[in-house]
């Protein structure tokens, strides 16, 4: 069962009122969205965005009874105004970005996404790549030693990026990195014994590296929190759902910006994060972290 994170600190900080129309720029299986169409009821709106088809068509059959009307839009959040535009909705009272990597998306894509099953290692988001898309294929066969370790470095912060980096080009020379499988071994042939045993799996950051580089995620996340402030309405609110570092750290600095030109107030002094009770009924969400930006202009 998809358990939404922090739902409830969502709801109350977006301050929905009947009639609003809403944003979900990740609407996956509809979970903050069910909420948000009982807020807003039958006179609101309600526009669920995701880049996943299968995630819109699960997100279509839980909404199929809400009382809100539902517009569903496959894209990239980056894209918000295209999506404003196509369906003819020029501003909006509240948008939510939840960060998060959809189970669906890690378990059933057959993209190599997770490293507990062996799979062709693609990690994009598109479900039919062509040959001109990035993979993480492309990324380790292909890319200089210093590029593939400042990736695994700057986008997954692994402390053995430059011995991962070289193990990968030693190994690429004998044969191509083309599976899941593939590149856990390299990782685990590279990295010290006590590393193995941690909390968090040690290809953990390698694999997140990779998939943030080829989606494009930092960027596509700067552009969507720009748009976000350009089609929201005067009072209107973003709520950002992130879960590491990296993310939480842009989202802040952008607030924090924002604010110093006037453009808005943070609602969120500190990130809200799980409570004990959460945790324990949905461990994933212990890394989650909400800020909100409330515009003023």
């Amino acid at each position: 069962m998809h358990i939404p994170v922090l739902l409830n600190e969502v709801i109350n900080f977006l301050n929905l009122k009947e009639g609003d129309t809403v944003i979900d720029a990740t609407i996956n299986k509809a979970g903050h969205s069910k909420e948000i169409c009982k807020q807003i009821g039958e006179m609101g709106t309600l526009i669920g965005i995701d880049l996943d088809q299968k995630s819109l068509d699960e997100a279509g059959r839980e909404l199929e009874h809400s009382k809100c009307e539902v517009i569903l839009q496959k894209n990239n959040f980056r894209n918000l105004d295209k999506v404003l535009e196509k369906v003819g909705i020029k501003k909006v009272n509240a948008i939510l970005f939840d960060l998060g990597f959809s189970s669906n998306q890690m378990n059933k894509s057959g993209r190599g996404f997770s490293f507990q099953k062996d799979e062709p290692l693609l990690m994009t988001f598109k479900e039919n790549p062509t040959e001109e898309d990035l993979t993480a294929r492309e990324i380790v066969n292909n890319w200089e030693e210093n590029s593939i370790a400042d990736i695994l470095y700057g986008y997954g912060e692994e402390k053995f990026s430059r011995q991962i980096a070289r193990k990968i080009v030693e190994i690429r020379k004998e044969k191509q990195i083309e599976t899941t499988m593939d590149l856990v071994k390299i990782i685990e042939k590279t990295i010290p014994n006590w590393y193995k045993h941690k909390k968090i799996h040690f290809a953990t950051k390698t694999f997140q590296a990779l998939r943030i580089t080829v989606n494009d995620e930092i960027d596509a996340l700067k552009e969507g929190l720009n748009k976000a402030l350009n089609i929201l309405r005067k009072e209107g609110r973003v709520a950002v759902i992130s879960f590491h570092s990296i993310e939480d750290r842009i989202v802040k600095q952008f607030f924090r910006n924002k604010k110093e030109e006037g453009v808005g107030a943070i609602i969120t002094k500190k990130p809200i994060i799980s409570n004990r009770d959460e945790i324990l009924k949905n461990p994933r969400s212990r890394s989650a972290k909400l800020r909100i930006f409330q515009k003023v202009l």
